[in-house]
């Protein structure tokens, strides 16, 4: 069993002028246990929404209006607010894109990691202050016990993602997310925090969720991918299969769009179009080199395309959301590799 199953997740918001913008829209993909997903897509396709939809922490004028989120089997959209709580910290975790808006200023950062060990396992303050040092010397942090009395304002960007991170692991959780945790850093401090989240991820076998608009650190980190357009899921695959071979228009074109010394820099067309008005069919339509008249008309679901490699699992489909050893896209006319329409 996956230990995240997402399916068919829809979450509205409910506009000042009594509209309402759908910013997910019948999304599903799976994290198997262990397992390093990557979320990819431009800004404003739903890949954070996504993430606060999981964690149960979306804006008080956004509800989940459909589908199911299966952690461990059981469906968090149907939990409690007192639910959610026992399980938010303990068993999912979240770090998310700026630190200093994360970390509460008027406390120490030790008091902020030490809090996590007294809420979920009663502790005291003494046994909770000695594991918050440990997880600062887990997360690399320089001289854990001098740390431990300092305030989120006397540390680098880098520094305040690494306590982040030792919050965000202090339970030991099945899953953590990551929301572009490296977005505000230099590339040198991108690459350490990388390497943090990537040897903690191994060593304590937990799956993890990493949101980015980073191709290449997706390439080099994620096992599996999945690429959001306009609120939609338009591809999951193998990282592998997904890079050297897209199946989707719209991924093809964000691998052309990669800067490559020596190659010619092809940007996608256009502009992602306003949530609150989507166009009819596929949402890609408007800026895809190969749509059709089908494609203006006709939503494409995601459906498997391939078989990447034979299924260990004679009963399974592409219909649940995962993929399994599959290959999906949401494409009427899907590319055969390296740009070629199929």
């Amino acid at each position: 069993m996956a230990i995240l199953d997402v399916r068919n997740l829809t979450v509205d918001f409910n506009l000042d002028d009594g509209g309402t913008l759908r910013a997910v829209d019948d999304s599903s993909f799976t994290i198997e246990r262990g397992e390093v997903m990557g979320l990819v897509g431009e800004s404003g396709s739903g890949k954070s929404v996504t993430a606060l939809a999981i964690m149960r922490l979306l804006d008080s004028q956004a509800d989940i209006t459909a589908g199911q989120i299966l952690f461990d089997g059981e469906d968090l959209a149907a939990k409690s607010e007192a639910e959610m709580r026992a399980i938010r910290g303990r068993r999912i975790s979240m770090v998310f894109q700026e630190p200093m808006t994360s970390l509460n200023p008027a406390y120490t950062v030790g008091d902020q990691v030490s809090e996590v060990f007294r809420a979920h396992f009663d502790m005291g303050f003494g046994e909770s202050k000695q594991r918050a040092i440990e997880m600062f010397e887990r997360v690399k942090i320089p001289q854990p016990k001098d740390t431990y009395g300092k305030f989120p304002h006397e540390f680098s960007g880098g520094m305040r993602q690494r306590v982040m991170i030792a919050i965000a692991l202090a339970c030991g959780p099945d899953l953590l997310i990551a929301d572009e945790p490296t977005t505000a850093l230099d590339v040198t401090i991108q690459a350490q925090v990388l390497s943090v989240i990537q040897d903690l991820q191994r060593d304590m076998g937990l799956a993890l969720l990493f949101i980015s608009h980073d191709l290449e650190v997706v390439a080099q980190l994620c096992d599996k991918v999945a690429v959001m357009y306009g609120a939609r899921i338009m591809e999951v695959s193998e990282s592998t299969e997904l890079f050297s071979s897209p199946r989707h228009p719209y991924t093809d074109g964000l691998l052309r769009s990669i800067p490559r010394r020596g190659q010619p820099l092809t940007p996608i067309a256009g502009t992602i179009f306003d949530l609150r008005s989507p166009p009819d069919g596929c949402r890609f339509h408007p800026r895809c080199p190969y749509a059709e008249d089908r494609c203006r008309r006709e939503m494409p679901e995601l459906r498997v395309v391939e078989p990447v490699a034979a299924s260990t699992d004679p009963g399974s489909s592409g219909d649940s959301g995962g993929t399994g050893d599959r290959r999906q896209a949401a494409c009427h006319f899907p590319l055969t590799g390296a740009g070629a329409k199929a």
